[in-house]
């Protein structure tokens, strides 16, 4: 069934979901609860002492740095404050992290609301080439950053 909206075909309907506001809301409220815990643990932890979580495969089997890595120390010095401290491990994490908190927001509006709007052709073509772009960039980053000294995970 396709119908037109401003000229655009419908990919996906409105759907609303009718479970109860409390139901919808599970998933959202159990991903943040399960992301502050693990927050909680790794700035208790410290990644930088060797022994406490497993080594990077990339780094332990090749020797170089993934897109990746640096990302748990990262998230430590984040967890403490230190931002140039996050940024020296993973330069990538400083935009990531915004867009996850973004897009967990996203999520959790849209199953507070119980509504997921029509997607027309063209934002599902704009999405996929939005997607194809960030993976690119984050392919290159981890080519770039094993030649480039300052963009290493300084471990």
């Amino acid at each position: 069934m396709s119908t037109q909206v401003a000229g655009d075909d419908i990919v996906t309907a409105e759907r609303v979901d009718t479970r109860s506001r409390g139901r919808r809301m599970l998933a959202p409220v159990l991903t943040a609860a399960l992301t502050v815990g693990a927050l909680g643990y790794l700035s208790i932890v410290d990644p930088n002492e060797p022994g406490h979580y497993p080594l990077c495969p990339t780094k332990a089997l090749l020797g170089i740095d993934c897109p990746g890595c640096g990302c748990m120390r990262g998230l430590y010095s984040l967890t403490h404050g230190d931002i140039a401290g996050a940024a020296n491990h993973n330069i990538l994490l400083l935009l990531l992290v915004p867009i996850a908190i973004v897009l967990w927001a996203r999520w959790a509006l849209r199953a507070w609301r119980g509504v997921s709007p029509a997607v027309s052709l063209h934002t599902a073509r704009r999405r996929n080439r939005v997607m194809i772009l960030a993976l690119v960039a984050i392919l290159a980053f981890g080519v770039v950053r094993n030649f480039v000294p300052y963009l290493d995970s300084a471990a």
